[in-house]
Formats: structure tokens, C-alpha cells, sequence
């Protein structure tokens, strides 16, 4: 079983920026493939990007490329989604995922454990 917990999210103006942060246990870390996601109300569970086991190869949604940061420290069990200019739009609830099999991870089934999601909003 992995754990993963979500923090980081807040209220952000347009143009701002946040880091999420998901500490993860319960297996090596190492060995999983970490990828976030975010989902409105109505709306199905997005992909925004993931990260590969040593942190060398990372995947973009297209709607964030160029604003969004994945990375991940494995001393600290935790990976990273530096958010930086902001816009409405990305407002969701953002969820850490994680999984231990190789591959091209961006869809959610691909993922076996989740997080219990952070709240961003971004005001205009």
C-alpha cells in the first residue's frame, strides 16, 4: 500500500503561483511513478503531469506546459507541482497519484493509489 498526502493548495490570484507538495510512504519511493491531476465539479479527472521513477523523463498536459513544473526529491519521499502563472481556469482540486509499474503514465487508470486532493482556486 502507498499513502500519499497532498498539501500546498490555497487561494491565488491570476498571475500567482503555488508549489503542491505530496509526501509519500508505505513503499520504496523511489520506485513509483508520481503524476498529479486535477478535477472540477462535473467534470472528469484531468491529467497534468507526471514524473518517472528517477525524476529524468516528465509529461505535460498541454494546458500547462511552459507554467507547470513537476519534479520530485527522492530523500524526501515527496514530489512537487510548482504552479506558476496562474489563471482561473486552473482552478480544481489537484490529486497526487502514484504507481509502481513502468510506463508512459498520463491517464488515471494507469495509476493505482491517489491522494485525498488539495483545493487550488485562482481568482480573476
Amino acid at each position: 500500500q502507498v499513502q500519499l498526502v497532498e498539501s500546498g493548495g490555497g487561494l491565488v490570484q491570476a498571475g500567482g503561483s503555488l508549489r503542491l507538495s505530496c509526501a509519500a510512504s508505505g513503499r520504496t519511493f523511489s520506485s513509483l511513478v508520481m503524476g498529479w491531476f486535477r478535477q472540477v465539479p462535473g467534470k472528469e479527472r484531468e491529467f497534468v503531469a507526471s514524473i518517472s521513477w528517477s525524476g529524468g523523463a516528465t509529461y505535460y498536459a498541454d494546458s500547462v506546459k511552459g507554467r507547470f513544473t513537476i519534479s520530485r526529491d527522492n530523500a524526501k519521499n515527496t514530489v512537487y507541482l510548482q504552479m506558476n502563472s496562474l489563471k482561473p481556469e486552473d482552478t480544481a482540486v489537484y490529486y497526487c497519484a502514484a504507481d509502481p509499474r513502468i510506463g508512459f503514465h498520463t491517464r488515471d487508470f494507469e495509476f493505482g493509489y491517489w491522494g485525498q486532493g488539495t483545493q487550488v482556486t485562482v481568482s480573476s
